[in-house]
């Protein structure tokens, strides 16, 4: 399986690139539809995503780098390398998280409304992005059987995508993708909600997606470590704390989700 999308001479374009590029369109058009219906100002929006993009994924690099800095440190030219996978999902939402905080407070806006708005765009994303990679064979599980994984709900193309020289492995991209679409559909229809609070979408953010990776994590093949831990575990913990701390905390706040922003 090639992780090559299109070549045209010298140019390459692959695979993680357009689920990359995919996930932040898409994020961007659910945010964008999102303003709308809250009537806030498109300008904002379009002036935050033009940071925040890059930001996300230089976020995300560094994060990745620092934890494999051993190998980066004799490869300085692979640093740049983005599309041969090696984007962190959660130095991503870190680096997201600090310039969310700074950008609202620069232009006077509620910070956890932004962050309501675009913690569904933010899990669909993920769930896109994860199928970069797949095509570049990375973040897959232990060893398996084919007969193990054609008892699993996991369409056939997957399968025998997940046989690397001549073994199989638990589609781990797979299941983070399929948690990250169930997170979307729920927070979506909370997010409807009349009652629900501010911040607590983003707060079910954080619960569903640290639950998720946590588990997920156990069985990744390729985890980031520090010492004998799993660096996304401990992240994933840390997560969940946060999110039923704010998701409790603002259950005696009086500001609604689907109220006029202020």
């Amino acid at each position: 399986m090639s992780n090559v999308f299109l070549k045209i001479g010298p140019i390459t374009i692959y695979w993680y690139s357009i689920f990359i590029l995919t996930a932040f369109i898409l994020g961007y058009f659910l945010a964008t539809k999102e303003f709308k219906r809250q009537k806030l100002p498109l300008t904002f929006l379009n002036d935050y995503f033009f940071y925040l993009v890059p930001i996300v994924i230089i976020g995300a690099r560094l994060y990745y780098v620092i934890f494999e800095w051993e190998f980066y440190a004799n490869n300085l030219s692979q640093i740049i390398a983005v599309w041969n996978g090696g984007l962190a999902i959660h130095g991503g939402v870190f680096a997201g998280l600090i310039f969310t905080f700074y950008y609202t407070k620069k232009h006077y806006i509620n910070t956890l409304k932004l962050m309501d708005i675009v913690a569904p765009a933010l899990i669909i994303g993920q769930a896109i992005g994860r199928w970069g990679n797949f095509f570049n064979q990375e973040a897959y599980g232990p060893a398996t059987t084919l007969e193990t994984l054609q008892k699993l709900p996991i369409p056939q193309f997957i399968i025998d995508g997940m046989n690397i020289a001549g073994t199989y492995y638990h589609p781990t991209f797979f299941y983070e993708s399929m948690a990250c679409l169930l997170g979307f559909i729920i927070m979506m229809v909370v997010r409807r909600s009349k009652k629900i609070k501010l911040g607590q979408i983003s707060a079910i953010y954080f619960i569903i997606y640290g639950i998720a990776r946590f588990f997920i994590e156990a069985l990744r093949q390729d985890s980031l470590m520090l010492g004998s831990i799993k660096v996304a575990q401990l992240v994933s913990i840390l997560l969940v704390l946060v999110g039923l701390t704010l998701f409790v905390r603002q259950l005696h706040s009086k500001k609604l989700y689907n109220e006029k922003s202020e």
